[in-house]
């Protein structure tokens, strides 16, 4: 089965820019929606960014719109998650998860494989 593994986590400042990366493995990433979820202490996991296989299709939650840009390179077999502007709001651990021949869902239940998570920490 398919494998995810996150990174490009730390710690930066209100403002700052972060790129989180998303390898996959098991020879199936180009069939995939590839999704970003973040989780807080305390809190559900959340739907942050989508998609498409192709990239044709993207989709964002309200809060991150206009903020954070999602991609990938089916080359490498990777996906990523360009984060600017970034806010304290913005902390959480930060999930990849593949849904083969998704459709950019925003729900986890949707999502077949995921990743261990990087931690994403933004101070004042």
């Amino acid at each position: 089965q398919a494998q995810l593994v996150e990174s490009g986590g730390g710690l930066v400042q209100a403002g700052d820019s972060l790129r989180l990366s998303c390898r996959s493995s098991g020879g199936i990433y180009g069939a995939y929606t590839m999704g970003w979820f973040r989780q807080a202490p305390g809190q559900e996991r959340e739907f942050v960014a989508a998609i498409s296989w192709n990239g044709a299709v993207t989709y964002y939650v309200d809060t991150v719109k206009g903020r954070f840009i999602v991609s990938r390179d089916n080359a490498k077999n990777t996906a990523y998650l360009q984060m600017n502007s970034l806010k304290p709001e913005d902390t959480a651990v930060y999930f990849c998860a593949a849904d083969l021949w998704g459709d950019c869902a925003d729900t986890t239940s949707k999502y077949d494989y995921w990743g261990q998570g990087t931690q994403v920490t933004v101070s004042v």
